[in-house]
């Protein structure tokens, strides 16, 4: 059938993932750093993402495609929703050997597991009276003391929306209104891409309805601190 899909202009678009997190239904995914439409029956066609491009790489077209499957749609959301089984993901505080004081330079600091966003429990007892650090995984390799200076005293959680696929604000608003807050730190790198984790992060500070003090570091890609 002929109807009305979005066109996603490869050229254009600059690998940020702000589209594919704003899709609601699943349709665009980030391939080889660029975002594209994956299948033509997940999209409506209302473009909820195009606002989000900031480099106007979607826009509207005819052309023949696959009708709306609704149903597919819900199946394909409710899939990726699915919590995870691993054994790996049960959550634990760790309780790092090093002197708070002097730590030693190759200590682990990490209190806590799981790490990544997606797998952290809403309500876990190490959120309470936590500096939360939130952080863009590739910060931590660019940054060669990331544990001493950055997960030392917090709790730790990292992702990637561009290779996630996902928009963590719901999660994190979560987090941030069930539990006691004290401080949040995100670190992300100075990439644009980067710019979805710190957008998550700040919107679901807004939302949670709280203040609470935070500031946004940004890492270059060859290990400085920028800001």
């Amino acid at each position: 059938m002929i109807r009305r899909i979005i066109h996603i202009d490869q050229d254009k678009c600059n690998g940020c993932g702000a589209c594919a997190q704003a899709c609601h239904e699943g349709a665009i995914a980030m391939v080889d750093g660029k975002a594209q439409l994956i299948r033509d029956d997940y999209c409506d066609g209302l473009g909820d993402c195009l606002p989000t491009c900031p480099t106007g790489a979607i826009t509207f077209v005819e052309r023949e495609a696959a009708p709306y499957d609704e149903a597919a749609v819900k199946a394909n959301m409710a899939a990726k929703a699915a919590p995870c089984a691993c054994p790996g993901s049960m959550a634990r505080a760790l309780n790092p050997q090093a002197d708070t004081a002097a730590p030693a330079p190759c200590a682990s600091q990490l209190l806590q597991w799981p790490v990544q966003i997606k797998l952290a429990p809403v309500n876990a007892p190490y959120f309470q009276g936590a500096h939360l650090l939130i952080a863009a995984d590739c910060t931590a390799y660019a940054y060669a003391n990331f544990h001493q200076d950055f997960i030392r005293g917090k709790v730790t959680l990292i992702g990637c929306p561009k290779l996630d696929m996902v928009d963590y604000t719901e999660k994190l608003t979560a987090i941030l209104q069930d539990n006691d807050i004290t401080a949040l730190t995100i670190v992300r790198m100075e990439v644009p891409c980067c710019g979805g984790i710190q957008h998550a992060a700040t919107q679901a500070l807004r939302a949670s309805g709280k203040f609470i003090p935070w500031q946004v570091v940004t890492i270059s890609t060859d290990g400085r601190i920028l800001d």
